[in-house]
């Protein structure tokens, strides 16, 4: 059981040292986990008009680990992880997961499978098998705090319309590298988690 976030960070290298990713595995350190503010405060960097993707480690190229601060009403897009294994442990407050169907065509309204509530500590998971979906904080009084891995990282993924099922494309940027702000950039891309 990791004692502190470095100790969680250098297992996850350990375990991504293999080319296969054992999703018990991961989900299971990832669990044993528990949260302390002191671990990863100088990541939590909030935006009052967004939710801010703050990057921890790039987990020698196999893996993204990224902390997610999420205002209040704060939430996602529809969206899939390009192909990715998608963990999601909740460090601090309470998020929405909803999933989704892959739309059958393009024009038609999308299908909600299920949705439930992730509450500190719990590690949700999720890859493109699986299906769609959109996280928020539904609290109008306390933000969110997650920690996402992403396995392999990935550079762009495609957010849905809930209405149409029309998809395009995401490009994903970090709102900081390292605890550092990173670069301000005028034209705002649709993010995504």
């Amino acid at each position: 059981m990791p004692s502190s976030m470095e100790e969680l960070i250098q297992k996850l290298h350990e375990i991504f040292k293999e080319d296969r990713v054992n999703v018990e595995e991961v989900k299971e350190l990832m669990e044993s986990y528990r949260s302390n503010p002191q671990d990863w405060k100088q990541f939590a960097i909030f935006d009052t008009h967004r939710y801010t993707r703050n990057l921890v480690d790039e987990g020698n190229g196999k893996f993204n680990l990224i902390i997610l601060c999420w205002g209040e009403g704060h939430g996602s897009s529809i969206h899939d992880h390009s192909d990715s294994h998608c963990f999601m442990k909740m460090l601090q407050g309470e998020l929405k997961e909803t999933l989704f169907d892959w739309p059958k065509a393009e024009g038609g309204e999308m299908t909600e499978s299920s949705h439930k509530i992730l509450e500190e500590n719990s590690v949700a998971y999720i890859n493109d098998s699986i299906g769609l979906h959109r996280v928020e904080n539904v609290s109008h009084t306390e933000g969110s705090i997650s920690l996402h891995l992403y396995s392999p990282p990935f550079q762009t993924c495609q957010v849905f319309d809930q209405r149409t099922s029309h998809k395009t494309e995401a490009q994903m940027t970090f709102w900081s590298r390292y605890g550092e702000r990173t670069p301000f950039q005028a034209a705002a891309p649709r993010e995504n988690n």
